[in-house]
């Protein structure tokens, strides 16, 4: 039992130190398992209460970064620890960050049918007159995902989770450049 309390390979399960099971393989940073011993990403903290307003700057912060399965698991604690009326909402989310990732690895299938069934959920979600909740645009978050959903099964190929990274709230409007200065007087 040492070996499986350690995260070793006895055949046993990862437990903390209170016995509940864990998976303490180390992971890639789209969530892949990784073998014992080798070198992963940090993992998210699991069973953080963060405010909407965190969860959505966490999220979105991990998304940017590449992270989509790490920003499922900070919307998957909003799902689990938020109020039972916004449980669909951080569902829908967690589906959509998790679809992500599946495109991510390649897997042509799962990927946009998660991305199809979280776009699906904020759409639900938002029909009931709540479209911006915590400055999140779910009309826009839901057409990226149906959009991602369709070139993943065009391509049949891996996407770059980074590049592909959705924006949860309207962007920021564009920053005006200053004038240019007048061009140089003819000698």
């Amino acid at each position: 039992m040492a070996d499986a309390e350690a995260g070793g390979e006895s055949g046993g399960r990862d437990r903390d130190t209170e016995g509940r099971a864990r998976n303490a393989r180390p992971r890639d940073g789209l969530g892949r398992p990784l073998p014992y011993g080798a070198e992963g990403v940090e993992r998210q903290p699991e069973g953080v209460v963060r405010s909407p307003a965190e969860t959505v700057a966490e999220a979105q912060a991990l998304l940017d970064a590449g992270k989509p399965f790490h920003a499922h698991e900070v919307f998957e604690d909003a799902w689990k620890s938020g109020p039972d009326a916004e449980r669909e909402l951080w569902r829908g989310l967690a589906q959509i960050a998790v679809g992500l990732t599946h495109s991510a690895r390649g897997n042509v299938t799962g990927g946009p049918r998660l991305l199809r069934r979280g776009a699906a959920a904020v759409t639900a979600w938002s029909g009931q007159g709540r479209s911006l909740p915590y400055g999140l645009d779910l009309p826009a978050l839901a057409g990226w995902a149906q959009d991602l959903a369709g070139r993943v099964e065009r391509t049949a190929a891996p996407v770059d989770a980074a590049a592909e990274a959705p924006r949860l709230t309207p962007a920021a409007p564009a920053t005006p450049r200053p004038p240019l200065p007048p061009p140089p007087a003819a000698p």
